[in-house]
């Protein structure tokens, strides 16, 4: 149990510095929108880029786990949003519940998590995850916010705009180059592999905090329908059909596999808030969905790491 709170101990003393940093008065009210900001736009992107383009194919292509982890958290995504349609909901508004549901913190508690937990090597995985989420996941759900918000409109002008949105997104660009460089086979300048690492260094604990001061804001009054379901199919549903698949139907490395299973059982980012925030829709459900995954992920995880012989 000890090693267990070595773990994930100081993941989240992390996020609750944050935490308290804005509850105090420490950090201002623009503290979290800042600090992601930094977050989005420079560590995490220096990282995404520096691993793939120092990355060999061999090492990133890894079918088994990209089929694994994309099965896990699509299979979720998929029911949750069939589910909410059929409740009559809007698909704007099923979308934005359905990435609730599936939207592993890939980048935020993964990499930190998976490194303390199986070292320096599970950061591919990892990377290869936040891959899947941001690329793939998010993809396709604002592909559905877009065709919810455009309906009725011509298609070719739906995938233009969601093209755009992508090619604007700096997680999903900062990977590309970085696979171009590596396709290249040039070696980093030492001054810029040095900005790099400086940067990406930065990227976790920036974004722990980050979360911390997100999560300490105000959240909405009065009581919110539908966010336990929610919560239990990211915390319990998605890391079962993980495991499931992992273990015994790839039969992944085990590396490949506690990873699989560890960034499946991962809290809600805050990639779906801010996308409810960004098309003015109502956040209050997506924002207690991921305050609750994130503190109810500090009990599955626990158990995770208690069963796993790490």
């Amino acid at each position: 149990m000890s090693s267990v709170v070595n773990v994930v101990l100081p993941v989240f003393a992390l996020i609750l510095l944050g935490y308290l940093c804005r509850r105090s008065g420490r950090m201002g009210p623009t503290g979290a929108s800042e600090l992601n900001r930094f977050v989005v736009w420079l560590g995490l992107p220096a990282l995404l880029f520096s691993v793939i383009a120092t990355s060999t194919w061999e090492q990133l292509w890894q079918p088994g786990f990209i089929a694994v982890f994309a099965i896990g958290c699509l299979g979720v995504f998929a029911f949750t949003l069939g589910y909410r349609m059929l409740q009559k909901q809007p698909l704007v508004d099923a979308s934005l519940d359905a990435l609730g549901a599936s939207y592993a913190n890939t980048g935020y508690v993964g990499i930190p998590l998976c490194m303390l937990v199986l070292g320096d090597e599970a950061l591919q995985p990892a990377m290869v995850a936040s891959i899947v989420v941001v690329c793939v996941l998010f993809a396709i759900a604002l592909a559905c916010v877009e065709s919810g918000i455009h309906a009725g409109q011509n298609v070719l002008r739906t995938l233009g705009k969601v093209s755009i949105a992508l090619v604007r997104n700096p997680l999903v660009i900062a990977p590309m180059l970085g696979a171009l460089w590596g396709a290249s086979g040039l070696q980093l300048p030492v001054p810029l592999a040095t900005l790099l690492k400086l940067l990406g260094a930065a990227a976790a604990p920036c974004a722990l905090v980050s979360l911390g001061l997100f999560l300490a804001q105000p959240q909405p009054g009065g009581r919110v329908q539908g966010v336990w379901p929610l919560v239990g199919l990211k915390l319990v549903v998605q890391p079962l059909i993980t495991w499931y698949l992992a273990f015994q139907v790839f039969e992944l490395p085990t590396l490949w596999g506690y990873s699989a299973l560890l960034l499946s059982a991962l809290p809600t980012g805050t990639g779906p808030y801010m996308l409810a925030e960004f098309y003015g829709r109502e956040g209050s459900r997506v924002s207690r969905v991921v305050l609750l995954s994130t503190l109810g992920s500090l009990i599955t995880l626990s158990l995770i790491l208690v069963l796993l012989p790490v």
